[in-house]
């Protein structure tokens, strides 16, 4: 299957404004779950208000936060689709600038020194793209994430020592947790990165908090850890937008990887309540949106 490219560029614009606008199901449903099971009087009305904002956005036709964040796009490839790699990421870029500019939207992006705005969310290494492969036949799918500074500021790496087994991963965590606070527009999805070098752990991290609600680690000591952190993390009492309740996080969300025997890196990275993604995927059949 040959991929078009202006179909890419097409599709790159339609995902960023599609997951600005229209909150994923699943998170929708989560916070209705959250509310509900909510035994904090303010803490129900905050997320009664989250709630009617979705709603509001959405018949509007607004956006649901103004934070545009840094535009991602995970791209998977499956088999016997055929692409130029260079000329897909600069589709992509292409359809990211058309989308800040023609929509129009608030470009988020700056220079990490001058802080000059180019207002069209793309710069030096921006849009993130990451591109990986699978086999599932004649499919590419694009995955667009537009991750906001509230929660991306809340970002941390630790290098355990391995001798400090599971208990340094979970107080870490938790550390995290508390050191965030209010400042990641809770209930967040916290996302745990752990093995590999840094830099993957890191990514992992990123991985796991944009995670669909309902999945898990693929690894069965990851899924249990999981469940693990779920349950102390809602202990904290941090609550939604910091103002104390139970609904302090949505789920922890684990990845992990290999490591070497003497570290043990512990990531981790937060998704505010407005957990924002959109995606397509190209078939032989033509193009189809979701989540």
């Amino acid at each position: 299957m040959h991929i078009d490219l202006q179909a890419v560029e097409d599709a790159a614009k339609e995902l960023y404004i599609r997951a600005l606008k229209l909150l994923p199901p699943d998170i929708q449903s989560g916070l209705a779950r959250l509310r509900d099971a909510e035994t904090g009087a303010t803490a129900k009305q905050v997320l009664g208000t989250m709630v009617a904002n979705i709603a509001v956005a959405e018949q509007t036709d607004n956006l649901l936060c103004q934070d545009t964040g840094v535009p991602i796009y995970n791209v998977l490839i499956g088999r016997g689709v055929q692409v130029d790699g260079l000329a897909l990421k600069q589709a992509l870029r292409r359809g990211c600038e058309r989308a800040t500019r023609e929509y129009p939207l608030r470009s988020s992006v700056v220079h990490p020194l001058t802080r000059r705005n180019e207002h069209s969310s793309c710069g030096i290494g921006v849009p993130v793209i990451h591109i990986d492969f699978d086999d599932t036949p004649q499919r590419l799918q694009i995955e667009m994430v537009p991750k906001g500074s509230g929660s991306e500021n809340n970002s941390f790496l630790k290098m355990a020592i391995p001798a400090e087994g599971i208990d340094a991963i979970k107080t870490f965590v938790v550390d995290c947790v508390l050191a965030a606070g209010g400042k990641t527009c809770p209930p967040t999805i916290v996302g745990v990165g752990l093995g590999g070098t840094s830099d993957l752990a890191v990514a992992l991290a990123k991985r796991a908090a944009t995670r669909p609600l309902g999945t898990h680690c693929a690894d069965a000591d990851g899924a249990a850890l999981e469940a693990q952190l779920g349950a102390a993390v809602n202990q904290l009492g941090i609550g939604p937008q910091g103002l104390g309740g139970d609904a302090t996080a949505f789920a922890v969300h684990v990845e992990l990887a290999a490591t070497h025997i003497t570290m043990n890196p512990i990531a981790v990275n937060m998704q505010c309540h407005s957990a924002r993604r959109a995606s397509a995927s190209f078939t032989p059949a033509g193009v189809s949106y979701g989540y």
